[in-house]
């Protein structure tokens, strides 16, 4: 089984998704591929087969399925016309100051969000709620109008909200919640001291926890290690000032607790796949638009 990893090209540089609708009539499979955004489906009409590597699921006019980041998978026409929606999108990306605690119920280190497919199969309005979402989500993208950012950026979190409030078996909102809770005042400890240096040493001493226990602990939780979860917050505060604020590059390292600009250039390219100014440029050009 020879499998592709797919580029996600986002269309708007302020939103990390990508949603089509695609109508086929071609009988044979899509190849086996993965990449790192989850994805979710709609058929709208036709049947549509999606393997995964242990299971397969099979869609009528109406179904919803969601697969997990990096998870492998084909989709497979069994006949017939098919007109399905296709979203995929960066789940980091959707999480801010006051959500962010949710984010390690989406983290798979336990069980990957295709599980999550029994929301779906076992209640009818779950399902139905979430494909009026995509649809949603959809004609936003579609139609561009003022604010569309906004209104998809509420959609994607009605998404994840609809699997939490409809998680019967405690896939997600129950999972590891004793430890979740314990690391509820480092994340907050993180996010007032983002515009300084934060050492993993104070953070075990919020937990109550030694070093070891605490790195361990932390990516087992939250599906990065704790620098790994600290450079992602302090690059998204950098875009954020990049984009609101009229500071220098080097006054933003510094706003960040990055004053070393090799270092914050070398992160901020890990994550966006550009310089701070390329994505500045990028993103203003686009809101002119």
């Amino acid at each position: 089984m020879q499998a592709v990893r797919e580029k996600i090209q986002y269309e708007n540089p302020l939103l990390s998704l990508k949603i089509w609708q695609s109508t086929r009539n071609d009988v044979g499979n899509i190849a086996w591929h993965y990449h790192p955004e989850c994805e979710l489906m709609l058929v709208k009409s036709g049947q549509l087969d999606i393997d995964l590597s242990d299971e397969t699921y099979t869609l009528q006019s109406g179904d919803v399925v969601i697969l997990g980041n990096s998870q492998l998978h084909r989709d497979r026409n069994t006949g017939g016309l098919l007109d399905y929606i296709v979203l995929q999108f960066d789940l980091n990306t959707f999480f801010d100051q006051s959500t962010i605690p949710y984010l390690q119920y989406f983290n798979e280190t336990k069980v990957p969000l295709s599980t999550m497919n029994y929301v779906f199969r076992e209640n009818p309005q779950a399902n139905e709620e979430a494909a009026e979402c995509i649809s949603q989500i959809l004609k936003e993208a579609i139609g561009k109008e003022s604010g569309y950012e906004l209104a998809v950026n509420l959609l994607i979190k009605r998404l994840l909200l609809i699997l939490i409030r409809n998680d019967t078996r405690g896939l997600l909102a129950d999972q590891d919640r004793v430890e979740r809770i314990r690391l509820k005042p480092v994340l907050d400890f993180v996010e007032s001291n983002i515009d300084g240096r934060i050492a993993v040493e104070d953070a075990c001493k919020l937990a109550n926890m030694s070093y070891y226990y605490f790195v361990k602990f932390f990516k087992k939780i939250m599906g990065q290690s704790f620098t790994e979860y600290v450079n992602f917050r302090k690059i998204k505060r950098a875009e954020l000032l990049l984009l609101t604020r009229d500071l220098s590059v080097t006054e933003v390292g510094d706003q960040i607790g990055m004053a070393n600009m090799a270092h914050f250039y070398k992160m901020f390219k890990r994550f966006n796949g550009c310089s701070p100014k390329e994505f500045q440029r990028k993103m203003l050009a686009w809101g002119r638009r």
